[in-house]
Order: structure tokens, then sequence, then C-alpha cells
């Protein structure tokens, strides 16, 4: 399951805000309502939060194996 956890962690250390995210740097309140559901978002704009945050993949987005996987099995 991807989670934004790392998002999250970036965000706060950062001096950027979910304000100044949408309102300097014009991502939507749209993509920031994804990412607090853990949704799916676009590679672009993760592109676009690399950029923003000066930072890796791994600082916004994680990919956590979910053991309750609704088939039973984890593509093993």
């Amino acid at each position: 399951m991807i989670k934004y956890t790392p998002f999250w962690e970036t965000l706060e250390k950062s001096n950027e805000s979910t304000y100044t995210l949408i309102n300097k740097h014009n991502i939507s309140s749209a993509t920031i309502d994804r990412l607090r559901k853990n949704q799916g978002i676009s590679t672009a704009k993760i592109d676009d939060l690399c950029k923003i945050f000066k930072c890796r993949v791994e600082d916004i987005i994680v990919f956590e194996d979910d053991e309750n996987d609704e088939n039973g099995d984890n593509n093993k």
C-alpha cells in the first residue's frame, strides 16, 4: 500500500505549509486531500513536490506491504 507519511514529515520540517503549497506553488487542494487520504497522485505531482522540497521521492512516498491483502496473498 502506498502511503504519504514521509510527505507530512517532510512538510513539517520545511518552511512550507499546505497553504503555501496551494497558494504559492499551485498544488491543488484536491491533491493535498488525496495525500491526506493516502490516495494515488500522479508521478508529475510527486516530481513537483520533490522540486519544491528539494528532496528525494522517498521523502514523499513509501510503499508498505499490506499483510491483509484482500486476495489473501501478497503477490508472492
